[in-house]
C-alpha cells in the first residue's frame, strides 16, 4: 500500500493502509476515492493535493 503527503503543507501523511480513522476513511481506500468534502487536517488543502511518497 502507499504512503501520500500533502503537497502544499507538506505535514499531513495518508498512509493507505491504515486508513484515516478519524476522518471515517477506511483502510485500502485511494485519496482519489475520498469523499468530495475531504480537506486536510492541517491547510485545508483538497484531496488533489495528496501526492504518493517513498
Amino acid at each position: 500500500m502507499t504512503k501520500y503527503r500533502c503537497d502544499v503543507c507538506n505535514v499531513y501523511e495518508y498512509d493507505e493502509s491504515l486508513g484515516d480513522p478519524e476522518k471515517n476513511i477506511m483502510p485500502g481506500t485511494n485519496p482519489a476515492d475520498f469523499p468530495d468534502d475531504w480537506r486536510c487536517p492541517i491547510c485545508d488543502s483538497d484531496k488533489t493535493h495528496l501526492k504518493p511518497i517513498q
